[in-house]
C-alpha cells in the first residue's frame, strides 16, 4: 500500500507535519510547481487546504486555474483531491474544478450531521460533532452531499471524477488521522 501525497500550499506549513505525522509521505506543492508544465509529481492524493482562494493567504489559485486540466486528468486517472474552504468572498473561486460548486464564504461554529455511510465521513472521526469550525457552505453543487449543518447547509460534498474522488470541504479543522491515512492511500500513485 502507497501513502502518499502533495499538500498544494505556497511554503511549509504545520499541516505538513501533521499529514506526516499520520504515517503519510507528504511531498510540497508550492503555486511555481503547480503550474510549471515540467513538473511531474506522482502521488495517491492532492490536499488543497483552507484560504486557496484568498490573496491575503495564499497565491494558489491563479496555479489552480492554470492546473485545472492537470487537476481533472488526475482525478480521471484515479488520483483523489480534497480541498477545503477557499475563504474568499468571490463567487468564482471554484471555476478550476471540473463539477459546478458555489461556495458561500461565512464563518461559524456549528453542530454537524455527518453520513455514518461514506467511508469518507471518518474526516471528522476526532472531533467533537456538536461544534465544528467551518468557513462558509455550499449553496450550488453536483456530487453527495457527506456532511451538514442543523440547518441543512452542505458543508462536505464527494464527487467521483473518473476513477478518482473529489472532495470538497468547509470544515476549518484538520481531517481526523484515520481520514488521512485513507484517503492517501491505495495501490498505485497517479501521475499529476
Amino acid at each position: 500500500m502507497i501513502q502518499k501525497v502533495g499538500l498544494a500550499w505556497d511554503c511549509a506549513t504545520p499541516f505538513q507535519r501533521y499529514i506526516e505525522d499520520c504515517g503519510v509521505q507528504c511531498e510540497l506543492i508550492t503555486p511555481q510547481m503547480m503550474a510549471a508544465p515540467y513538473y511531474r509529481g506522482r502521488m495517491v492524493s492532492i490536499i488543497i487546504p483552507t484560504g486557496f482562494g484568498n490573496l491575503a493567504y495564499s497565491s494558489l489559485l491563479p496555479a489552480l486555474r492554470v492546473s485545472s486540466k492537470r487537476i481533472e486528468k488526475f482525478l480521471i486517472k484515479g488520483g483523489n483531491v480534497l480541498a477545503f474552504g477557499a475563504m474568499s468572498p468571490k463567487p468564482d473561486t471554484y471555476d478550476w474544478m471540473p463539477v459546478p460548486l458555489t461556495y458561500v464564504n461565512e464563518y461559524f461554529s456549528t453542530p454537524i450531521t455527518v453520513d455514518p455511510h461514506n467511508p469518507h465521513a471518518r474526516i471528522m472521526d476526532d472531533f467533537d460533532l456538536s461544534s465544528i469550525e467551518c468557513d462558509g457552505y455550499f449553496s450550488d453543487f453536483a456530487g453527495e452531499v457527506l456532511a451538514t449543518t442543523d440547518d441543512d447547509r452542505a458543508i462536505m460534498i464527494s464527487h467521483e471524477v473518473g476513477a478518482g474522488t473529489l472532495l470538497v470541504a468547509s470544515l476549518h479543522e484538520y481531517p481526523s488521522r484515520g481520514f488521512i491515512s485513507g484517503f492517501c492511500s491505495g495501490e498505485t500513485e497517479t501521475l499529476f
